[in-house]
């Protein structure tokens, strides 16, 4: 019997996986691709919302965790995946200046706002105002970690490509089954996979659409992530992600012209110079009604768990969740209120 069955390798799973290995545990992963937030995000780990300048949630404490955690699977993995990068907010106003200024003398974004204006000298991009800077950020390719973690468990014989078939799921006093498979404890990370589980779609799972381009520009010649009404973002070999929107109502991960003209027409407000869109992904992102993750045990059955909701910020949530759930399986002590699904619970009981 294993230890766990973990259904998902995105963000979450990728990031339970690794804690259930250093910890001694046997598990074993059974994925799709069905899910396509984790494959085709951004990757950045920034802690400033750059729209209202103020803190994310629980940023720093979770960067603090999230930067050797991605160093720890470089190094397992023998590939790169974390890559320092600048990135500057293009300001349009004198007015938008002052209230960076402003945002940068509060406790916590003091540490991470630069208070000084950073004139642009990129004749590709209109940004006659400067840009303020976020220290300590990055992007992890999250492309490359998913194929290399998935390659990873292959070898080790712990990983099924296969959709998780509900009917060959039983759940006994003790221990799970599914197939020929027995577990002490199954763990859901399925990003909006969930809206199909029997067991956690009573969550309010939202799911937010986000779509994103990739572009080349030789001309641009920027090493620094540009956030203005869109995100631009150096890939290297003057390939850039351009990114992102967010839809509620279409559910699909297939992209559309719609988003395309969008993101082309906020990407032409500050860039000056030609490029070629060269290629165009969409994914839903797990997103949760009260902007917080989705974590916990399900209300009846004692050993079944659910990893989700982590929306556009899984790159630093991710490990920190993880651990929080492992803690509370293995070791006991409660999960933090904001994450714990038991705030649903009487959502459950109404159904």
């Amino acid at each position: 019997m294993l230890d766990y069955i973990v259904v998902g390798l995105g963000l979450a799973g990728i990031s339970f996986c690794e804690i259930l290995e250093k910890e001694g545990k046997t598990f074993t992963v059974i994925s799709d691709d069905s899910q396509k937030a984790s494959l085709v995000a951004g990757g950045l780990y920034n802690p400033v919302i750059l729209k209202r300048f103020t803190m994310a949630w629980n940023a720093k404490e979770q960067m603090e965790l999230a930067i050797p955690f991605y160093a720890d699977l470089e190094r397992k993995l023998n590939v790169k995946l974390d890559y320092k990068l600048q990135v500057l907010r293009r300001f349009t106003s004198t007015q938008e200046q002052n209230s960076w200024f402003e945002a940068a003398d509060r406790p916590g974004l003091d540490y991470f706002l630069s208070t000084a204006i950073i004139e642009n000298k990129n004749s590709s991009i209109d940004a006659p105002f400067g840009y303020g800077e976020v220290n300590y950020t990055g992007r992890i390719d999250t492309k490359t970690l998913l194929n290399s973690y998935a390659g990873y468990l292959e070898k080790r014989g712990c990983f099924t490509a296969e959709k998780f078939d509900f009917s060959c799921f039983e759940a006994f006093e003790g221990y799970i089954s599914y197939k020929s498979i027995k577990a002490k404890q199954i763990v859901f990370a399925e990003g909006y996979g969930l809206k199909n589980n029997p067991f956690f779609n009573y969550l309010p799972l939202n799911g937010t659409k986000g779509e994103l381009l990739t572009i080349k520009a030789p001309n641009l010649r920027e090493d620094s992530v540009i956030k203005s009404s869109v995100f631009s973002i150096p890939l290297g070999n003057d390939l850039y992600r351009i990114g992102a929107t967010y839809k509620w109502k279409d559910k699909t991960n297939i992209p559309t012209e719609e988003a395309k003209e969008e993101l082309l027409d906020k990407l032409k407000t500050f860039l000056k110079c030609d490029f070629e869109v060269i290629d165009h992904v969409a994914g839903i992102r797990p997103t949760v009604v009260d902007r917080r993750p989705l974590v916990g045990q399900h209300p009846e059955h004692k050993n079944i768990y659910v990893l989700n909701g982590f929306g556009s910020r899984g790159v630093l949530i991710a490990p920190d969740a993880s651990r929080q759930l492992f803690n509370t399986v293995e070791k006991g002590p409660e999960l933090n209120q904001e994450i714990n699904i038991q705030r649903f619970t009487k959502k459950y009981y109404s159904n």
